[in-house]
Protein backbone atom coordinates (compact mmCIF):
# COMPACT_ATOMS: atom_id res chain seq x y z
CA UNK A 1 0.00 0.00 0.00
CA UNK A 2 1.59 3.28 -1.05
CA UNK A 3 0.86 6.97 -1.44
CA UNK A 4 -2.39 8.26 0.01
CA UNK A 5 -4.46 5.38 -1.29
CA UNK A 6 -6.96 4.07 1.25
CA UNK A 7 -8.11 0.52 1.83
CA UNK A 8 -11.45 -0.71 3.07
CA UNK A 9 -11.63 -3.34 5.78
CA UNK A 10 -14.79 -5.10 7.02
CA UNK A 11 -15.97 -4.19 10.52
CA UNK A 12 -15.29 -7.62 12.00
CA UNK A 13 -11.81 -7.93 10.51
CA UNK A 14 -10.78 -4.47 11.71
CA UNK A 15 -12.06 -5.27 15.19
CA UNK A 16 -10.09 -8.52 15.30
CA UNK A 17 -6.93 -6.67 14.38
CA UNK A 18 -7.58 -3.92 16.95
CA UNK A 19 -8.22 -6.51 19.67
CA UNK A 20 -5.01 -8.34 18.83
CA UNK A 21 -2.89 -5.18 19.07
CA UNK A 22 -4.51 -4.14 22.36
CA UNK A 23 -4.02 -7.62 23.85
CA UNK A 24 -0.35 -7.58 22.87
CA UNK A 25 -0.11 -4.15 24.50
CA UNK A 26 -1.22 -5.68 27.82
CA UNK A 27 -5.02 -5.71 27.94
CA UNK A 28 -6.95 -8.76 29.03
CA UNK A 29 -9.23 -10.13 26.28
CA UNK A 30 -12.47 -8.65 27.64
CA UNK A 31 -10.96 -5.18 27.92
CA UNK A 32 -9.39 -5.43 24.48
CA UNK A 33 -12.80 -6.37 23.04
CA UNK A 34 -14.57 -3.41 24.70
CA UNK A 35 -11.94 -0.89 23.57
CA UNK A 36 -11.62 -2.33 20.06
CA UNK A 37 -15.38 -2.43 19.52
CA UNK A 38 -15.69 1.17 20.68
CA UNK A 39 -12.95 2.30 18.29
CA UNK A 40 -14.22 0.40 15.27
CA UNK A 41 -17.81 1.49 15.89
CA UNK A 42 -16.57 5.09 15.90
CA UNK A 43 -15.11 4.40 12.44
CA UNK A 44 -18.34 2.75 11.41
CA UNK A 45 -20.30 5.85 12.43
CA UNK A 46 -18.00 8.02 10.31
CA UNK A 47 -16.01 9.42 13.26
CA UNK A 48 -12.60 8.26 12.06
CA UNK A 49 -10.94 10.82 14.33
CA UNK A 50 -11.92 8.63 17.31
CA UNK A 51 -11.44 5.26 15.63
CA UNK A 52 -8.59 2.81 15.11
CA UNK A 53 -6.20 5.64 14.26
CA UNK A 54 -5.90 6.13 18.04
CA UNK A 55 -4.29 2.70 18.54
CA UNK A 56 -0.70 3.84 17.82
CA UNK A 57 -1.09 6.55 20.45
CA UNK A 58 -2.49 4.09 22.99
CA UNK A 59 0.40 1.69 22.40
CA UNK A 60 2.88 4.51 22.95
CA UNK A 61 1.12 5.75 26.08
CA UNK A 62 1.07 2.23 27.56
CA UNK A 63 4.79 1.97 26.91
CA UNK A 64 5.39 5.32 28.62
CA UNK A 65 3.34 4.32 31.67
CA UNK A 66 0.70 6.97 31.00
CA UNK A 67 -2.12 4.52 30.19
CA UNK A 68 -2.80 1.62 32.57
CA UNK A 69 -4.37 -1.49 31.00
CA UNK A 70 -6.76 -3.67 33.02
CA UNK A 71 -7.82 -0.85 35.34
CA UNK A 72 -11.54 -0.86 36.23
CA UNK A 73 -13.59 2.15 37.29
CA UNK A 74 -13.35 2.57 41.07
CA UNK A 75 -16.35 3.91 43.01
CA UNK A 76 -15.31 6.89 45.12
CA UNK A 77 -18.69 7.89 46.55
CA UNK A 78 -22.29 6.67 46.42
CA UNK A 79 -24.75 9.34 47.52
CA UNK A 80 -28.06 8.07 46.19
CA UNK A 81 -28.53 9.64 42.78
CA UNK A 82 -24.86 10.75 42.70
CA UNK A 83 -22.13 8.28 41.78
CA UNK A 84 -18.49 9.40 41.65
CA UNK A 85 -15.81 7.26 39.99
CA UNK A 86 -12.02 7.25 39.62
CA UNK A 87 -10.58 6.09 36.29
CA UNK A 88 -6.99 5.56 37.37
CA UNK A 89 -5.70 6.26 33.83
CA UNK A 90 -7.40 3.08 32.68
CA UNK A 91 -8.73 2.81 29.15
CA UNK A 92 -11.48 5.41 29.01
CA UNK A 93 -13.64 3.21 26.80
CA UNK A 94 -13.75 0.67 29.63
CA UNK A 95 -14.01 2.84 32.73
CA UNK A 96 -16.57 5.24 31.22
CA UNK A 97 -18.69 2.31 30.06
CA UNK A 98 -18.62 0.87 33.59
CA UNK A 99 -19.48 4.20 35.20
CA UNK A 100 -22.39 4.84 32.84
CA UNK A 101 -23.68 1.28 33.36
CA UNK A 102 -23.83 1.98 37.10
CA UNK A 103 -25.57 5.29 36.39
CA UNK A 104 -28.18 3.55 34.22
CA UNK A 105 -28.97 1.09 37.00
CA UNK A 106 -29.29 3.88 39.56
CA UNK A 107 -31.43 6.00 37.23
CA UNK A 108 -33.87 3.14 36.75
CA UNK A 109 -34.27 2.96 40.52
CA UNK A 110 -34.52 6.69 41.24
CA UNK A 111 -35.59 8.33 37.98
CA UNK A 112 -32.40 10.38 37.70
CA UNK A 113 -28.71 9.89 38.34
CA UNK A 114 -25.56 11.99 38.08
CA UNK A 115 -22.27 10.27 37.28
CA UNK A 116 -18.79 11.74 37.46
CA UNK A 117 -15.60 10.07 36.32
CA UNK A 118 -12.14 11.52 36.85
CA UNK A 119 -8.69 10.62 35.52
CA UNK A 120 -9.83 8.28 32.75
CA UNK A 121 -7.55 7.88 29.80
CA UNK A 122 -9.11 8.98 26.49
CA UNK A 123 -12.82 8.06 26.63
CA UNK A 124 -13.14 8.11 22.83
CA UNK A 125 -16.36 8.96 21.05
CA UNK A 126 -18.70 10.36 23.72
CA UNK A 127 -21.77 9.50 21.64
CA UNK A 128 -21.11 5.86 22.51
CA UNK A 129 -22.16 6.56 26.10
CA UNK A 130 -25.24 8.42 24.90
CA UNK A 131 -26.13 5.35 22.85
CA UNK A 132 -25.51 3.17 25.90
CA UNK A 133 -28.02 5.23 27.92
CA UNK A 134 -30.53 5.40 25.05
CA UNK A 135 -30.48 1.62 24.73
CA UNK A 136 -31.70 1.61 28.32
CA UNK A 137 -34.49 4.05 27.41
CA UNK A 138 -32.85 7.01 29.15
CA UNK A 139 -32.23 10.63 28.21
CA UNK A 140 -28.59 11.56 28.87
CA UNK A 141 -26.38 14.64 28.91
CA UNK A 142 -22.58 14.42 28.93
CA UNK A 143 -19.76 16.94 29.26
CA UNK A 144 -16.04 16.08 28.97
CA UNK A 145 -12.83 18.01 29.50
CA UNK A 146 -9.24 17.14 28.58
CA UNK A 147 -6.10 17.11 30.72
CA UNK A 148 -2.53 15.83 30.47
CA UNK A 149 -2.30 17.17 26.93
CA UNK A 150 -1.32 20.57 25.55
CA UNK A 151 -4.39 22.75 24.98
CA UNK A 152 -5.83 22.59 21.48
CA UNK A 153 -8.56 25.22 21.09
CA UNK A 154 -8.38 29.00 21.38
CA UNK A 155 -11.05 30.95 23.28
CA UNK A 156 -13.15 33.36 21.25
CA UNK A 157 -11.02 36.44 20.49
CA UNK A 158 -7.91 34.51 21.61
CA UNK A 159 -4.83 33.77 19.53
CA UNK A 160 -3.51 30.61 21.22
CA UNK A 161 -4.92 27.37 22.64
CA UNK A 162 -6.40 27.27 26.17
CA UNK A 163 -8.89 24.34 26.00
CA UNK A 164 -9.23 20.81 24.76
CA UNK A 165 -11.98 20.13 22.23
CA UNK A 166 -14.32 19.48 25.21
CA UNK A 167 -17.21 17.50 23.68
CA UNK A 168 -20.86 17.87 24.63
CA UNK A 169 -23.40 15.08 24.03
CA UNK A 170 -27.19 14.95 24.47
CA UNK A 171 -29.20 11.83 23.66
CA UNK A 172 -32.99 11.35 23.53
CA UNK A 173 -34.19 7.76 23.06
CA UNK A 174 -36.76 6.81 20.42
CA UNK A 175 -37.79 3.23 21.23
CA UNK A 176 -38.83 1.25 18.19
CA UNK A 177 -37.61 3.92 15.77
CA UNK A 178 -34.46 3.97 13.67
CA UNK A 179 -32.34 5.30 16.50
CA UNK A 180 -32.10 8.02 19.15
CA UNK A 181 -31.66 11.73 18.68
CA UNK A 182 -27.91 11.89 19.30
CA UNK A 183 -26.14 15.23 19.42
CA UNK A 184 -22.41 14.57 19.87
CA UNK A 185 -20.16 17.50 19.09
CA UNK A 186 -16.74 18.89 19.83
CA UNK A 187 -16.83 22.52 20.87
CA UNK A 188 -14.10 23.22 18.31
CA UNK A 189 -15.02 23.63 14.64
CA UNK A 190 -13.09 20.47 13.86
CA UNK A 191 -11.80 17.65 16.05
CA UNK A 192 -8.04 17.25 16.39
CA UNK A 193 -8.31 13.69 15.08
CA UNK A 194 -9.87 14.97 11.87
CA UNK A 195 -7.00 17.41 11.47
CA UNK A 196 -4.62 14.45 11.92
CA UNK A 197 -6.44 12.47 9.24
CA UNK A 198 -6.30 15.41 6.82
CA UNK A 199 -2.57 15.68 7.48
CA UNK A 200 -2.13 11.95 6.86
CA UNK A 201 -3.99 12.27 3.55
CA UNK A 202 -1.97 15.32 2.47
CA UNK A 203 -5.07 17.54 2.47
CA UNK A 204 -5.75 21.04 3.77
CA UNK A 205 -8.08 21.93 6.62
CA UNK A 206 -11.13 23.98 5.51
CA UNK A 207 -10.79 27.72 5.92
CA UNK A 208 -11.77 29.24 9.23
CA UNK A 209 -10.88 26.24 11.40
CA UNK A 210 -7.27 26.88 12.48
CA UNK A 211 -4.78 29.55 13.44
CA UNK A 212 -1.01 29.06 13.42
CA UNK A 213 1.41 29.65 16.30
CA UNK A 214 1.22 33.39 15.66
CA UNK A 215 -2.58 33.43 15.76
CA UNK A 216 -2.88 33.84 11.99
CA UNK A 217 -5.51 31.94 9.96
CA UNK A 218 -4.09 28.85 8.24
CA UNK A 219 -5.23 25.69 6.47
CA UNK A 220 -2.05 23.72 7.18
CA UNK A 221 -2.88 20.79 9.51
CA UNK A 222 0.79 20.40 10.47
CA UNK A 223 0.58 23.44 12.76
CA UNK A 224 -1.30 21.28 15.29
CA UNK A 225 1.43 18.64 15.50
CA UNK A 226 4.62 20.64 15.94
CA UNK A 227 6.75 19.79 18.95
CA UNK A 228 7.47 23.34 20.08
CA UNK A 229 4.87 26.03 19.42
CA UNK A 230 1.59 24.78 18.02
CA UNK A 231 -1.37 26.39 16.35
CA UNK A 232 -4.91 26.28 17.71
CA UNK A 233 -8.33 25.05 16.68
CA UNK A 234 -11.10 27.64 16.64
CA UNK A 235 -14.37 27.26 18.57
CA UNK A 236 -17.56 26.35 16.77
CA UNK A 237 -19.96 29.29 16.58
CA UNK A 238 -17.33 31.74 17.87
CA UNK A 239 -18.41 32.93 21.35
CA UNK A 240 -21.05 30.19 21.60
CA UNK A 241 -18.60 27.32 21.19
CA UNK A 242 -16.19 29.05 23.53
CA UNK A 243 -18.94 29.31 26.14
CA UNK A 244 -19.82 25.63 25.76
CA UNK A 245 -16.14 24.67 26.06
CA UNK A 246 -15.80 26.64 29.28
CA UNK A 247 -18.95 25.08 30.74
CA UNK A 248 -17.72 21.58 29.82
CA UNK A 249 -14.33 22.36 31.35
CA UNK A 250 -15.90 23.39 34.65
CA UNK A 251 -18.66 20.79 34.89
CA UNK A 252 -16.42 17.86 33.99
CA UNK A 253 -13.19 19.08 35.53
CA UNK A 254 -14.45 20.59 38.76
CA UNK A 255 -17.45 18.45 39.72
CA UNK A 256 -15.55 15.24 39.01
CA UNK A 257 -12.67 16.38 41.21
CA UNK A 258 -10.26 15.69 38.38
CA UNK A 259 -9.32 19.30 37.68
CA UNK A 260 -9.14 21.47 34.60
CA UNK A 261 -6.54 22.17 31.93
CA UNK A 262 -5.21 25.26 33.72
CA UNK A 263 -1.41 25.02 33.83
CA UNK A 264 -0.95 24.43 37.57
CA UNK A 265 -2.04 20.83 36.91
CA UNK A 266 0.91 18.91 35.39
CA UNK A 267 0.70 17.73 31.77
CA UNK A 268 2.53 14.49 31.09
CA UNK A 269 1.64 14.32 27.40
CA UNK A 270 -1.09 11.67 27.18
CA UNK A 271 -4.89 12.19 27.05
CA UNK A 272 -6.82 12.22 30.33
CA UNK A 273 -10.55 12.91 30.39
CA UNK A 274 -12.99 13.82 33.14
CA UNK A 275 -16.70 13.16 32.57
CA UNK A 276 -19.89 14.66 34.03
CA UNK A 277 -23.11 12.89 33.00
CA UNK A 278 -26.77 13.28 33.88
CA UNK A 279 -29.16 10.40 33.15
CA UNK A 280 -32.94 10.85 33.20
CA UNK A 281 -35.79 8.36 32.98
CA UNK A 282 -38.32 10.10 30.68
CA UNK A 283 -41.07 7.78 31.86
CA UNK A 284 -41.12 9.67 35.18
CA UNK A 285 -42.25 12.85 33.41
CA UNK A 286 -45.50 11.86 31.74
CA UNK A 287 -47.21 9.52 29.29
CA UNK A 288 -44.48 7.77 27.25
CA UNK A 289 -46.77 7.28 24.25
CA UNK A 290 -47.63 10.98 24.11
CA UNK A 291 -43.96 11.90 24.51
CA UNK A 292 -42.90 9.65 21.66
CA UNK A 293 -45.66 10.91 19.40
CA UNK A 294 -44.62 14.51 20.11
CA UNK A 295 -40.96 13.70 19.41
CA UNK A 296 -41.93 12.00 16.14
CA UNK A 297 -44.10 14.94 15.12
CA UNK A 298 -41.34 17.46 15.86
CA UNK A 299 -38.74 15.42 13.96
CA UNK A 300 -41.07 15.09 10.97
CA UNK A 301 -41.78 18.82 11.03
CA UNK A 302 -38.07 19.72 11.06
CA UNK A 303 -37.21 17.26 8.29
CA UNK A 304 -40.05 18.48 6.07
CA UNK A 305 -38.25 21.77 5.50
CA UNK A 306 -37.43 22.09 1.77
CA UNK A 307 -33.70 21.33 1.39
CA UNK A 308 -31.47 24.22 0.39
CA UNK A 309 -29.54 21.70 -1.73
CA UNK A 310 -31.82 19.10 -3.37
CA UNK A 311 -29.28 16.31 -2.89
CA UNK A 312 -28.90 17.11 0.82
CA UNK A 313 -32.18 16.61 2.73
CA UNK A 314 -32.64 17.86 6.27
CA UNK A 315 -31.42 15.36 8.87
CA UNK A 316 -31.60 15.22 12.65
CA UNK A 317 -28.74 14.52 15.05
CA UNK A 318 -27.76 10.87 14.90
CA UNK A 319 -28.82 10.29 11.30
CA UNK A 320 -25.45 11.08 9.69
CA UNK A 321 -23.86 8.39 11.85
CA UNK A 322 -26.53 5.84 10.93
CA UNK A 323 -26.16 6.62 7.23
CA UNK A 324 -22.39 6.29 7.47
CA UNK A 325 -22.71 2.99 9.32
CA UNK A 326 -25.02 1.56 6.66
CA UNK A 327 -22.59 2.52 3.89
CA UNK A 328 -19.54 1.22 5.72
CA UNK A 329 -21.24 -2.03 6.66
CA UNK A 330 -21.75 -2.63 2.95
CA UNK A 331 -18.41 -1.44 1.62
CA UNK A 332 -15.99 -1.68 4.53
CA UNK A 333 -14.33 0.92 6.73
CA UNK A 334 -11.84 3.19 4.94
CA UNK A 335 -8.36 3.55 6.41
CA UNK A 336 -5.86 5.92 4.80
CA UNK A 337 -2.33 4.76 3.96
CA UNK A 338 -0.52 6.69 6.69
CA UNK A 339 -2.92 5.60 9.45
CA UNK A 340 -2.75 2.00 8.26
CA UNK A 341 1.04 1.98 8.35
CA UNK A 342 0.99 3.51 11.84
CA UNK A 343 -1.33 0.73 13.06
CA UNK A 344 0.90 -1.98 11.57
CA UNK A 345 3.98 -0.40 13.16
CA UNK A 346 2.20 -0.19 16.53
CA UNK A 347 1.41 -3.90 16.25
CA UNK A 348 5.03 -4.68 15.51
CA UNK A 349 6.16 -2.72 18.57
CA UNK A 350 4.09 -5.00 20.82
CA UNK A 351 5.05 -8.22 19.03
CA UNK A 352 2.25 -8.59 16.47
CA UNK A 353 4.00 -9.40 13.22
CA UNK A 354 2.95 -7.64 10.05
CA UNK A 355 1.94 -10.89 8.36
CA UNK A 356 -0.31 -11.86 11.27
CA UNK A 357 -1.83 -8.39 11.36
CA UNK A 358 -2.61 -8.48 7.64
CA UNK A 359 -4.16 -11.92 8.01
CA UNK A 360 -6.39 -10.70 10.85
CA UNK A 361 -7.51 -7.82 8.63
CA UNK A 362 -8.20 -10.21 5.74
CA UNK A 363 -5.49 -8.67 3.56
CA UNK A 364 -2.55 -10.13 1.70
CA UNK A 365 0.96 -8.70 1.88
CA UNK A 366 0.59 -6.85 -1.42
CA UNK A 367 -2.37 -4.81 -0.15
CA UNK A 368 -0.66 -4.24 3.20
Amino acid sequence: MSGNREIRIPFGALQRLAEAVLCRAGSEPDEARVVAEHLVRANLAGHDSHGVGMIPYYVRFVGEGLLHPNTPARLLADEGPILRFEGGRGYGQRVAREAIAAGIERCRALGVSVVTLRHAHHVGRVGTYGEQAAEGGLVSLHWVNVQDHPPLMAPFRGGDARFGTNPVCVTIPRPGREGPILLDMATSRIALGKVRLLMNKGELVPEGHLVDEEGRPTQDPKVMFRQDRRGALLPVGEHKGYGLALVAELLAGVLSGGGTIQPAIPRKGAIVNNLFSVLIDPGRFGDPEWMQAEIDAMVAYAKASPPAQPAEPVLVAGEPERLAAAERQRHGIPVDAVTWEEILEAGERVGLGRGEALALAGLDSEKG
